[in-house]
């Protein structure tokens, strides 16, 4: 990206997406029963109190009746119909870490034997996004926490720490490809998971030949444990390499949430909160629900720094809901990258004008 004279200047920005990450799959509910979401009403009604604080987007999971993550793709359906209808104008982002379990008599034949992830492809009604990972990689969610990260709840369990500790997220160049094939061919865009400068260099690859052709939506995602360090070394160098089209949105954990998305606002990039990614308030006097992020981002931003708040129709608009391109050719331009490279060169250090 280029960043040109003025660029910090909030006239000169795109207006904040903040996506909310409110259904905390990684969390029990006794960690945070008052803002964990269990029944199908509190789930839905969740999305709303996020669109109405001021979050255009929404990283969707869903938690069955007990409380525990779930595998059901009907219940998927069944959140992401009662979101439309409720709020129809935010954007459902699906989270692309789901492996679905077969349903009813003879469910197993409708499942692919390698991977239960493509379904993702199959919801009903259709997010306008669903998440991309690129590459395997550890996903290490403990390692840059500290003890009280996780005091006194469920991810200082030590099997569940343990556990954590050892998460790896299979992304293999096969799946994906796959993966885009189908999320495309369904009409969803594909919101690609950045977790260090090579995952986006093979998304620009998998652009170069043709294997999407569509906008670049991107979250940086500065967890450690396999994936960037949060800090602005990491993320100036993902930036320095992403063409000025792309729409990113910065992404990490624990106390660092706040930090890295005042960067973000600051930069004019887009940002992401939420119990998913952090409980606790800034000094860890006591835990901070979804929607006092959301107002926290709003207030930080609109009233502080002077960067107004996307409505949901303009967050459609910046990250291109709904459009596909015919070649990679027009991926390519439409993204701002230099051309694919022609004959006996390098390539294009500049693009044509």
């Amino acid at each position: 990206m280029n960043f040109l004279d003025g660029h910090l200047y909030p006239e000169n920005q795109q207006p904040l997406i903040i996506t909310a990450a409110p259904y905390a799959p990684g969390w029990i509910p006794s960690d945070f029963p008052e803002d964990i979401p269990v029944t199908m009403e509190e789930q839905i009604q969740k999305a709303v109190d996020c669109y109405e604080a001021g979050a255009t987007v929404l990283h969707l999971h869903v938690r069955e009746a007990d409380g525990k993550g779930s595998k059901r793709l009907s219940m998927f359906n069944e959140l992401i119909a009662g979101v439309r209808k409720a709020v129809p104008e935010m954007v459902i982002q699906v989270g692309g870490s789901i492996s679905f379990a077969p349903e009813g008599p003879g469910g197993e034949a409708k499942w692919l034997s390698d991977d239960t992830r493509h379904m993702l492809a199959d919801l009903e009604p259709r997010p306008d996004q669903v998440t991309v990972t690129v590459n395997t990689t550890q996903m290490n969610v403990t390692e840059h926490a500290g003890e009280d990260d996780f005091r006194g709840v469920s991810r200082g369990f030590p099997n569940l720490y343990n556990t954590y500790k050892d998460m790896i997220v299979p992304s293999n160049p096969s799946f994906v490809e796959e993966h885009i094939r189908r999320l495309t061919a369904a009409g969803i865009q594909s919101e690609f998971q950045v977790y260090n400068i090579n995952s986006f260099e093979t998304i620009e690859r998998m652009i170069r030949r043709g294997v999407y052709k569509g906008p670049l939506v991107m979250n940086w995602v500065a967890i450690s444990g396999g994936m960037d360090q949060a800090n602005i070394f990491n993320l100036a160098n993902m930036l320095r390499a992403a063409p000025d089209g792309a729409v990113i949105t910065v992404e990490s954990s624990v106390l660092n949430v706040l930090p890295i998305n005042m960067i973000g606002i600051a930069l004019g990039l887009h940002v992401r909160c939420g119990i998913e990614d952090v409980l606790w308030n800034q000094r860890r006097t006591g835990k901070m629900s979804s929607v006092e992020q959301i107002k926290q981002l709003v207030r930080i931003s609109d009233g502080e720094f002077g960067r107004p708040i996307a409505t949901a129709q303009q967050a459609r608009e910046i990250m291109k809901i709904g459009v596909f391109y015919d070649t990679a050719e027009e991926t390519l331009a439409a993204n701002g990258f230099s051309p694919n490279r022609n004959g006996a060169n390098q390539g294009f250090l500049r693009k044509p004008a």
